[in-house]
């Protein structure tokens, strides 16, 4: 027991590794690091530089910029430092040398020391060290040599650079020494003149042309895009040119692919005849051999062709071009000809496709072609022209697209955003191939895709400007697309790259523009809210959060709106987990930047100010951060009670909060909020800040939905409506087709009373000829026209000439004086004496019609008013007419309903209004029965039947 235990602290001890037991400094060690504190930035510097550790040398080189940035210190500086600084770097290892050659450029970019000066200390140090033996120092060295070139005045690089660099270049020297004048020539060259560098620098660099070193001779190549246009066209043509060529057919691939990538940068500096004349030849003849012998120069020739198409567009013919078009189509299948995948040991002596090749044995050359021709397919798009896109280009894509190896799909995937655009109109062919790629297994795939997926369905979405044009223009061709992005997740979801998961996640919300209400609802929503729920990574649930609150406000109908709001509210706010209630506050920061206040104080307001009596004090801790941006949100006196609220919100957690951090929190908020001054609405309808305009769009953009979804609903009934009628019509006209005799006077429809509406007529009106004739035929007909009760004249209307005439009878018509103003308070109305007075009526107020009276007044407080009101449309005979006081129409007494007016009562109250039968007596209303047309009307056949079988 003892020995285990013994073996066990033994091990433990051993563990201790933050117990450091060696690499303790001594004190004489300490000693040497120590420092005067009261030495000066200038004798601490130079006491360091002399006797100190490599460490504190390095660190006064780092600090000589600011040394000599003080004024004060400047001179000194120069005098004291600087010298002890280069007389160091003689014997300075590599690390000192590197911080070295930064901080002297840091000292000429920001003009610490005059021009002068610099050269004569700083620029003799960076030369000498050029040629430094350690190879890392001397070409950090060299490229420090470079930019501080590009700051240099001419003279000082003629007289300082020009020479040592023309020496450099000699054969004698060693092959850096010349790989440095090859780089120094190419920066300077643009500095001189064209004679200048015909004179000193020409004959150099053609001699580093011919050096017999191969590095040397590509080097050189690459420069000489910088002498070409130093020199200018006509230099260039004669010496350059054929140097340039020669290069191109070097023995040496790495001289080879730079004579290519020169001639490629040197293009715009050309003429049309050198062009035709030299350039494209040797385009030409570099691809065919590269093809041929598929060496290191194919992949070059690869991602050079894009530029080598559209720099020679404008000189080639039109089977130049299609020469070009057909090489890029070769580039793109390199590897994958049936002949290549016969040779593999897995290849099927019946099935040889190239989707079966392992990837394992396909040549790193052929991958890297088809890799750099998919990164060129924009260029070559430019140059083929979207006319020629589908004949040219669009099988090749597609075979990029569905390439067996990820890497060139993933190339085409971060370009397919690119092609898109320049596609314009024709994107929707590109649909399977984006179905495809967003498909794909590949983690790269799907990143280079889902980044700019934006822009891509932006390009589908086309001229369309609202989301109605689209579903009727392109919503077939996006139907497809949007399952494979939502489907896309799973694969997304299945590994780490939780960055990838926010990028989807936040693109999720631009389908708002291309998708439809209900796919948005029923699809959309679905994988936003069960990522809410079991995503791990907080970042991808803030994507979810948000894109789920932007599609929320898109939503065209009210009760979906009020749904997901609701399940935010029970899911999160009040859900079980605490890790779903702090995302509700995150949930509630996004609702107060993307809803107006309106919609946040309605819907959560109220709801959040709850989670101050949460269990988890985390969750108090970050409630106490959303106070302040609550009370913001509150305006007087609309918003009395929510304020109330939050005041006593913030005294609970005062008073009964335990937790130290949310004491703190909570004190810190209210300090805030005691600065925050609640807005008064006088104020603000007064003067609107910049966040109140931007709030009360917000608002109408809500507003407006309820509007449309209420425009829609009432368009939605209108048409059921119209369908209706058109039904309704349909079934009339076939009825009335199937009348008797022939009879064009539409019966009652089914379903519907038969009353007389007074102020309508019927366009069959009928004579009393016509009367005379049907009634011979034993026909009964029924006039609509003269048992109407809008043939009784108005007061008003009587004598006007736009007042409707009554249809002219036989039997002489009474009539009425028009009233004066002076005369309307009178009963008795003068009536022509062509009638006996018997029977005339005392129309002492005539009643006024309207075109849809209310045949319902019956209900008054007279009880025969209620009773003949009951009786309305239920075809009452004559005498109970009489017994409850109606006026009938003439021609109507014993029959029907139609034509029938029910009975208004007489009462002190109505006897002085306009249109009552208030004084009329008894014997009155039985003349009225008994005389014929007492009110100017034809009396019906019906009537002229029962008189005379009366008599």
């Amino acid at each position: 027991m003892d020995k285990t235990t013994t073996s066990l602290a033994d091990d433990l001890q051993d563990l201790q590794l933050d117990r450091p037991t060696e690499g303790l400094k001594s004190t004489e060690e300490l000693e040497k690091l120590t420092v005067d504190e009261q030495l000066s930035d200038i004798e601490r510097a130079v006491y360091l530089l002399s006797s100190g550790q490599e460490v504190q040398r390095i660190s006064v080189i780092h600090n000589l910029p600011d040394l000599l940035r003080d004024t004060e210190s400047h001179d000194e500086c120069m005098r004291r430092v600087v010298p002890k600084v280069r007389e160091v770097l003689y014997v300075a290892q590599t690390e000192m040398q590197l911080a070295a050659s930064s901080a002297f450029l840091q000292i000429l970019q920001k003009n610490l020391v005059p021009i002068q000066n610099y050269t004569q200390t700083f620029l003799q140090t960076i030369l000498n060290s050029v040629d430094a033996r350690d190879p890392d120092v001397a070409s950090a060295w060299l490229d420090t040599l470079l930019d501080v070139i590009d700051l240099l005045p001419k003279d000082i690089i003629k007289k300082e650079i020009l020479n040592i660099a023309i020496a450099k270049g000699q054969l004698s020297q060693a092959v850096h020494s010349r790989l440095s004048c090859c780089k120094i020539l190419g920066k300077i060259a643009t500095k001189f003149e064209p004679f200048v560098i015909k004179k000193e620098i020409l004959p150099v660099v053609q001699s580093l042309c011919q050096d017999v070193d191969y590095e040397v001779r590509g080097c050189m190549c690459r420069q000489l895009d910088c002498v070409a246009r130093g020199l200018g066209l006509e230099p260039t043509k004669s010496a350059i040119l054929p140097e340039l060529v020669e290069l191109t057919n070097d023995e040496e691939g790495f001289v080879r692919t730079a004579g290519l990538e020169t001639v490629v940068s040197i293009l715009s500096l050309l003429d049309e005849d050198t062009c035709n004349n030299t350039i494209i030849p040797l385009v030409c003849k570099f691809c065919q051999q590269a093809m041929q012998n598929e060496d290191s120069t194919l992949p070059v020739v690869a991602k050079q062709l894009g530029r080598l198409a559209h720099g020679l567009q404008a000189h080639l013919t039109d089977e130049q071009k299609q020469w070009f078009v057909d090489y890029y189509r070769k580039l793109c299948k390199v590897g994958l000809s049936s002949e290549r995948a016969k040779n593999t040991k897995e290849a099927d002596s019946e099935q040889t496709k190239v989707t079966d090749m392992p990837q394992s044995e396909e040549d790193d050359s052929c991958l890297e072609c088809r890799k750099n021709a998919a990164f060129n397919f924009p260029a070559m798009f430019v140059f083929v022209g979207p006319k020629h896109f589908k004949i040219d280009l669009l099988g090749i894509f597609s075979s990029l697209c569905k390439d067996p190896n990820s890497q060139v799909r993933k190339t085409v995937a971060s370009g397919f955003h690119e092609v898109t655009k320049l596609l314009g109109s024709q994107v929707h062919i590109l649909q399977p191939d984006l179905i495809n790629l967003l498909k794909d297994d590949s983690i790269d795939v799907l990143r280079g895709i889902l980044t700019n997926i934006v822009d891509i369905l932006d390009s589908f979405l086309g001229s369309s400007s609202s989301n109605h044009t689209l579903s009727e223009a392109k919503m077939n061709s996006l139907g497809e697309v949007i399952p494979a992005i939502l489907a896309s997740d799973e694969v997304v979801s299945s590994c780490n790259n939780w960055r990838l998961q926010e990028e989807l996640m936040t693109s999720l919300a631009s389908l708002t523009r291309c998708c439809t209400n209900e796919v948005l609802y029923t699809k959309v929503i679905p994988v936003l809210f069960n990522k809410l729920k079991t995503a791990r990574a907080l970042p991808v649930r803030h994507a979810c959060a948000r894109s789920s609150l932007i599609i929320i406000r898109t939503l065209k109908k009210l009760e979906q709106r009020e749904e997901l709001v609701n399940r935010l509210v029970t899911e999160f706010c009040q859900g079980r987990s605490c890790h779903q209630r702090s995302l509700f506050i995150d949930i509630c920061k996004f609702v107060i930047e993307l809803y107006s206040k309106t919609f946040f104080k309605k819907y959560f307001y109220e709801v959040v100010l709850e989670l101050h009596k949460d269990p988890v004090p985390n969750i108090r801790l970050r409630l106490c951060s959303l106070l302040p941006p609550l009370k913001r949100l509150i305006k007087l006196p609309t918003d009395r009670n929510l304020l109330q609220q939050l005041d006593l919100c913030v005294r609970k957690l005062l008073v009964a909060e335990k937790d130290k951090d949310v004491q703190n929190a909570i004190k810190l908020a209210v300090e805030e909020l005691d600065k925050i001054h609640v807005q008064m609405e006088s104020l603000s309808r007064r003067m609107l800040f910049e966040q109140d305009l931007v709030d009360q769009k917000k608002e109408d953009e809500e507003k407006l939905l309820i509007e449309l979804e209420e425009k829609d609903q009432k368009r939605e009934e209108e048409a059921a409506e119209k369908k209706k009628g058109e039904k309704r019509n349909s079934v009339t006209s076939a009825a009335a087709k199937k009348g008797d005799n022939g009879s064009k006077i539409p019966g009652p429809r089914k379903g519907t009373k038969n009353l007389a509406v007074s102020g309508t007529t019927s366009p069959n009106t009928s004579t009393s000829k016509d009367l005379q004739n049907r009634q011979g035929k034993n026909s009964i007909a029924k006039s609509k026209s003269t048992n109407s009760l809008s043939q009784i004249p108005r007061r008003e209307n009587i004598g006007k000439p736009d007042s409707p005439k009554p249809i002219r009878s036989k039997i002489p018509a009474a009539k009425v004086k028009p009233l004066s103003n002076n005369d309307s308070g009178k009963k008795d109305v003068t009536v022509s004496k062509s009638m006996p007075k018997k029977a005339l009526p005392r129309l002492s107020r005539l009643p006024l019609y309207s075109s849809q009276p209310n045949l319902h007044s019956s209900q008054s407080k007279s009880p025969v008013g209620r009773g003949s009101g009951s009786k309305t449309g239920s075809g009452t005979s004559k005498g109970a007419a009489a017994r409850s006081g109606a006026l009938q129409a003439p021609g109507s007494a014993g029959t029907s309903s139609r034509g029938s007016m029910t009975g208004l009562a007489s009462s002190p109250n109505n006897s002085g209004r306009r249109g009552s039968f208030g004084n009329v007596s008894n014997t009155e209303t039985s003349s009225v029965k008994s005389s014929k047309g007492s009110n100017g009307a034809v009396p019906s056949t019906k009537e002229k039947i029962n008189r005379k079988k009366s008599k």
